[in-house]
């Protein structure tokens, strides 16, 4: 058993330093905080730390999205029905089901019960708590309304997880229908195709021209269908890789942006999650500008983002957020800047923002809609027309056969 030396205050705020046996730091703290003392320092003595060193979790810590919604749910609840921080915090870690997430919540308890913010303690663990996250907690700590900005968290990532899972439900068919495609291609090219050949190869130039192309084809994969794989391979990391830059990320998606339809549903994305974003920092008393810098990195696109970068600016300069916007009609339609312009002048910013993020979701969910409706059809004819013209290429010899033998 450990033994930590502690530095309190009693309940009458006198000043008061000790040491007492536990098992852990967190039993240590246990124990002060049910005698009435509030930790100012705790540390393990040098000549038992070996024997009970805490367990260190790097800064790169994950942790299941659903523990985080959890977290920040539950102590939106457990701090509006009027419990210390604390003790919040320690209810959660004694109730969490992940290890790893048990875990980062004794630290962030230790660092609160020490003295720390809350969020300087969540800014500690970046691959769990967004800057988004811990600039909302920052302001409601400053405001006095934690519990208020911590359910407008989970409701934001709620909404977020939402829309995310309709993009991505969205492009489910499509790209099952694009890979069946190459599949049944490379199968009649590689297995079908070269036993059909073989009969045709007496006809020698008799053969009609697509019959002649799809057997050139068809060798000229099974000769070269490795080396094609590995190129295609190279293509797709390079892409990947080029994603990874400023310059290739902004040309990647300068293309996808001039992509009729697929454009639109892109820029609607960012639109929505920069309104919602932008508007719930705004709700939780967080300064315009340091919101539209937190919101900048929530759009998902630079290209877009450049533009938001460039409304900061201006706003730092005095212009208004409508018109520092309206530089980008892709991005902010004329209508949304007359919007944001009336919400400027009446004082009611956030909620017109939030507002637009739900309107503007039902349109893209619309767009999505309309994008799948007409990805099906057309993936399902390029599907037949390629396998048609192998199937046909294949039996016109077969219809000319008598002609041929002559």
């Amino acid at each position: 058993m450990a033994v930590f030396t502690y530095t309190a205050l009693d309940r009458d705020g006198r000043r008061q330093s000790g040491s007492l046996p536990a098992e852990s730091r967190m039993a240590a703290l246990d124990r002060m905080l049910s005698q009435g003392l509030s930790p100012i320092s705790l540390e393990e003595e040098a000549t038992q730390k070996s024997e009970a060193a805490p367990v260190s979790l790097p800064p790169t810590t994950r942790v299941p999205q659903s523990a985080i919604e959890a977290f920040t749910r539950e102590m939106a609840n457990l701090l509006a029905a009027g419990l210390p921080l604390s003790r919040a915090l320690h209810l959660l870690r004694r109730e969490a089901s992940h290890p790893t997430a048990r875990a980062v919540w004794s630290k962030i308890h230790d660092d609160v019960v020490g003295g720390d913010p809350l969020a300087d303690s969540l800014a500690r663990w970046p691959r769990i708590f967004s800057n988004i996250y811990v600039a909302m907690v920052r302001a409601g700590e400053a405001g006095g309304f934690l519990h208020v900005v911590l359910q407008q968290i989970a409701d934001f990532r709620a909404r977020e997880q939402e829309l995310k899972g309709k993009v991505k439900a969205a492009m489910v068919y499509p790209c099952v229908l694009g890979v069946l495609a190459c599949a049944v291609l490379t199968f009649l090219l590689t297995f079908f195709i070269p036993r059909f050949s073989g009969i045709f190869e007496e006809f020698g130039s008799k053969l009609p021209w697509l019959t002649r192309v799809i057997i050139g084809s068809s060798g000229w994969l099974m000769r070269y269908g490795i080396v094609l794989a590995v190129l295609v391979a190279i293509a797709i990391a390079s892409i990947r890789r080029a994603a990874t830059t400023d310059s290739g990320r902004r040309f990647i998606e300068r293309i996808v942006l001039r992509i009729p339809l697929a454009g639109t549903v892109a820029a609607r994305f960012a639109l929505v999650r920069f309104c919602r974003m932008l508007g719930t920092l705004i709700g939780a008393g967080v300064p315009l500008i340091a919101s539209l810098r937190v919101a900048k990195e929530a759009l998902g696109n630079q290209t877009l983002a450049d533009t938001v970068a460039h409304a900061t600016e201006e706003v730092q300069r005095g212009s208004p957020l409508s018109q520092s916007l309206a530089c980008n009609s892709l991005l902010f339609p004329a209508s949304v800047i007359e919007m944001i312009a009336v919400a400027e002048e009446t004082g009611r910013l956030d909620k017109e923002l939030v507002r637009l993020s739900v309107a503007y979701e039902a349109d893209l969910d619309r767009n999505l809609r309309m994008l799948v409706a007409l990805a099906e059809p057309a993936l399902l004819m390029i599907m037949a027309g390629l396998i048609g013209t192998v199937v046909v290429g294949m039996l016109l010899p077969v219809f000319t056969l008598q002609d041929l033998i002559k």
